[in-house]
């Protein structure tokens, strides 16, 4: 029976790198066989003949071993037959690119693909793929096949000597290679199945075509890899440091640094949430405005009437949106990944601004508590006082204390005659606990902390003074967001990319004074 799977698996059938040509900076050789049984991340798989489909204009990318942020090539042109599919990759001039070609030739020597399933079934416990759709494809070290292997190393513009014809019988070495089925043609030029042998170098003084460290670079793979030539270039151009600063290359880490923005959100992390319903930008809460009453009557006297009554809150919906415009080429050549850093710091922003959204609404609409210090006796007389105060408006406890980065630091310093009251765990001093390696913590009266940039940067808020800590009953407040964020994306005619990221958010005040604030 035909089952509808959809699902990713990353296959990995070392299916034989065929060439590494360094100087075209090409990988080529088969990605996946038909009809035969491989190890996959969803067990034993076969691949019907045709069952895959793919697209080799649309940026296909070759990746080291299935990581998303090792992007090292893309598919340049590909192609089939009754045993399977062939493909060739353009390699990015990248010091990861680089390695890839070396360790293609010598060490890391397989080819996986990463796909959609649409359509198989299963028999004998091996599921049979007869629809499926090509998402990537990666370089990796581990084998599915033993018959998998090097079948040619082309890492040079050296040309090959000519073999001549004969009709004798090949050799085991030459038998062992790919004996069912020929090896296609990449890039209109057939890989050949032995080492190309080159022609000695037969002058003493080499005239160095390296001037530059990409020069440098290059001639180093390539010596690694055999080619004479270059081995000489590399020598004579291998000084130290010193005398040749321009020779040594400087590589660049894909890990970014951002001291600017993150996604925490410690407003909205201490209300209630719910899912924002899917139309409308306003939406109505029914609240209840009375409540039947029961007294205590004597017998044969009358019974007070009574009703329950309601009334509707509206709440608007918001939207908040981030543009950026960018190229395709910076999106295609960029390393690290441009796009992956572009969104990620979107999400940032979007994270940063409907927490500040948050909390300027709670602090015009809260209730205010006593005038209390910032001492740790103040700050208990504080909480203590707002959770009832919380209670009182809301007939609903306090659950949750926010606040701002500058009282996270006064809390942590708060101390009962030089013990800190919430770092220590000696029964006399557990009032709770609070660290500097996280925004949450717990702290008296029984109370779930939480820390948010936004107290101080939004509405009335400040970092120590008043609206600087608000107890929250988190019923009595509740966000609202859309099915997560949203991606709309359109190419113009120059090029460049124009990106829109927004989603849409409520907050419901049910219960306004379900916050207190503090005031110092």
């Amino acid at each position: 029976m035909e089952q509808q799977v959809k699902q990713p698996l990353h296959l990995t059938f070392n299916t034989s790198v065929e060439a590494a040509d360094a100087d075209r900076r090409i990988i080529a050789g088969k990605i996946v066989p038909f009809g035969e049984i491989g190890n996959t991340s969803s067990g034993r798989v076969v691949f019907e003949r045709g069952s895959i489909s793919y697209n080799t204009g649309g940026k296909i990318k070759l990746l080291l071993e299935h990581n998303a942020k090792d992007p090292i090539g893309i598919m340049q042109s590909a192609s089939e037959d009754t045993s399977g599919i062939y493909a060739s990759f353009k390699i990015a001039a990248t010091t990861k690119g680089n390695d890839a070609l070396i360790e293609a030739a010598e060490l890391r020597d397989g080819l996986s693909v990463g796909v959609m399933v649409d359509e198989a079934e299963e028999r004998d416990d091996i599921l049979y793929v007869s629809a499926a759709t090509l998402q990537e494809v990666s370089l990796v070290q581990a084998a599915a096949f033993a018959s998998a292997a090097v079948q040619s190393v082309a890492a040079s513009e050296v040309e090959p000597e000519p073999v001549e014809e004969t009709t004798t019988q090949p050799t085991e070495s030459e038998a062992s290679v790919d004996n069912a089925t020929p090896a296609p043609e990449v890039e209109a030029q057939k890989v050949e199945a032995s080492q190309p042998t080159y022609t000695p170098v037969a002058h003493t003084s080499v005239r160095n075509p390296i001037q530059n460290k990409v020069d440098y670079l290059q001639h180093t793979i390539l010596a690694a890899m055999g080619n004479d030539d270059s081995r000489q270039y590399v020598t004579a151009a291998d000084n130290t440091t010193t005398t040749a600063p321009g020779m040594v290359p400087t590589p660049q880490s894909t890990t970014i640094i951002n001291a600017l923005a993150n996604a925490d959100r410690g407003m909205i992390e201490a209300l209630s949430r719910e899912t924002l319903v899917g139309e409308g930008m306003t939406f109505e809460l029914p609240k209840v405005s009375a409540v039947p009453v029961v007294t205590n009557i004597a017998e044969n006297a009358a019974i007070t009437e009574s009703s329950l009554s309601a009334s509707y809150l509206s709440v608007p919906v918001q939207s908040f949106k981030g543009r950026a415009i960018t190229t395709i080429e910076l999106i295609d050549r960029s390393n690290p990944n441009y796009m992956a850093a572009l969104m990620q710091n979107l999400e940032f922003a979007y994270a940063k601004v409907t927490d500040e959204f948050a909390t300027g609404t709670i602090a015009a609409a809260g209730q205010q508590g006593a005038v209390q210090a910032n001492t740790s006796t103040g700050f208990l007389a504080y909480g203590a006082a707002a959770a009832a105060a919380v209670y009182s408006s809301s007939l609903g406890f306090a659950q949750n204390l926010v606040v701002s980065p500058g009282q996270w630091s006064n809390l942590m310093g708060y101390n009962d005659n030089g013990r800190p009251i919430y770092t220590a765990g000696q029964p006399q001093n557990s009032g709770g606990a609070i660290t500097a390696q996280s925004l949450r913590g717990f702290v008296a009266p029984g109370l779930n902390l939480y820390v948010s940039r936004s107290i101080g940067n939004a509405g009335a808020t400040t970092s120590t003074g008043d609206f600087s800590m608000v107890v929250i009953n988190p019923e009595a407040w509740t966000w609202y967001e859309s099915s997560r964020f949203q991606l709309r994306t359109a190419i113009q005619s120059d090029g460049t990319i124009d990106l829109l990221y927004y989603g849409y958010a409520a907050i419901a005040p049910k219960i306004p004074f379900g916050a207190c604030w503090n005031q110092t």
